[in-house]
């Protein structure tokens, strides 16, 4: 199922009002918060976890999740409490009349962890213009991937005709290598331990990254349905602030230290998974204090769903898509604005 499709049904779902919500799980009178996870990755709800900063919750793994779209559509049908995705994502079922929440940010991109744009190293394409034609590969449409495309084509004076005239073709992120190495591709998305060991093998060279567009930026975030959040609130703090004090964990430790916990974390849980990607865990991305979030994380993706027809500029409240109410390190991110 590719992104659009995902969109529809979750469309659909909006439509419905997700009827089958469930009252909150709770055992022994402590709230019970399932989620969907991913597979050898230690997301930072489950460090904050581990860390011991969750007391007062429980957090119930239901099995791993393979995007946004589906983690959103299972916290919207009440088959789970949270859901995570991009931000872009978010603000587009806002505006079709999701009643969810974004409540703290989850993953982001910075100069340790960003996604790459890279062709072949002899290849003709040194700019946004020769994209025309050509094909990208992204891990889905419609989000962080295919977006960072459409916006470097339109830093660099493309029009909406030429931006539609690049190709782009959902390929699986271990894929993407091969793709572009055997001509499939002009173009293809690297991140993380897939980017480094494809770099590690040579041959290629970038074109951008996505954090030559806006520098570090935090790309996606936590929603909660509103009825929860009304519901439990206690919950959705000691959540947000668990997670929130996690994420500067990772700030304030080495990379190596973080990698040494998160391995713990994967190699006691019982989830049958491997440790390879931690190996190369070098950041968060996540720019922001303890994930807090700010307007502009949703107002920038605001221009492309206009221009692809997929909301209406200024229809929806910008304040309305996401709060901050529930995260203690609001105050620094407030004096980081002045």
């Amino acid at each position: 199922m590719n992104w659009k499709q995902s969109m529809m049904m979750l469309g659909a779902c909006v439509l419905a009002s997700c009827s089958n919500h469930t009252s909150a799980q709770v055992e022994e009178g402590i709230p019970v918060l399932r989620y969907q996870g991913t597979a050898n990755t230690v997301m930072p709800w489950e460090l904050a976890d581990d860390l011991g900063y969750m007391n007062g919750i429980k957090l119930e793994w239901i099995g791993d999740g393979t995007s946004g779209p589906e983690s959103i559509q299972a916290t919207m049908t009440g088959d789970v409490e949270f859901g995570g995705a991009f931000n872009g994502a978010i603000l587009q079922l806002q505006y079709a009349g999701a009643g969810v929440t974004s409540v703290i940010h989850y993953y982001g991109s910075d100069e340790e962890t960003y996604a790459g744009y890279y062709v072949l190293e002899d290849s003709p394409i040194k700019e946004a213009d020769d994209l025309i034609g050509g094909n990208v590969g992204v891990n889905t449409l419609g989000a962080h991937h295919e977006f960072s495309t459409v916006e470097y084509a339109r830093q660099n004076g493309l029009t909406k005709s030429q931006v539609d005239d690049i190709g782009r073709i959902i390929i699986p992120p271990a894929s993407g290598e091969q793709a572009l190495r055997s001509g499939q591709l002009e173009v293809t998305t690297l991140s993380g331990i897939i980017r480094d060991k494809a770099l590690e093998t040579g041959g290629l060279r970038p074109l951008f990254k996505d954090i030559d567009l806006f520098g570090p930026f935090n790309a996606g975030s936590i929603v909660f349905r509103d009825d929860y959040i009304e519901e439990q609130p206690e919950a959705v703090e000691v959540f947000v602030s668990g997670m929130a004090r996690a994420i500067e964990w990772m700030k304030e430790n080495e990379a190596e230290v973080v990698r040494e916990r998160m391995r713990t974390i994967v190699e006691t849980r019982g989830r049958n998974e491997q440790t390879d990607l931690i190996d190369y865990w070098k950041s968060s991305g996540i720019e922001s204090p303890g994930g807090a979030i700010r307007q502009i994380d949703f107002e920038r993706w605001e221009d492309w769903l206009v221009e692809e027809g997929r909301m209406s500029k200024g229809e929806t409240q910008m304040d309305e898509v996401y709060t901050n109410r529930f995260n203690p390190y609001l105050n620094e991110l407030e004096e980081g604005s002045e």
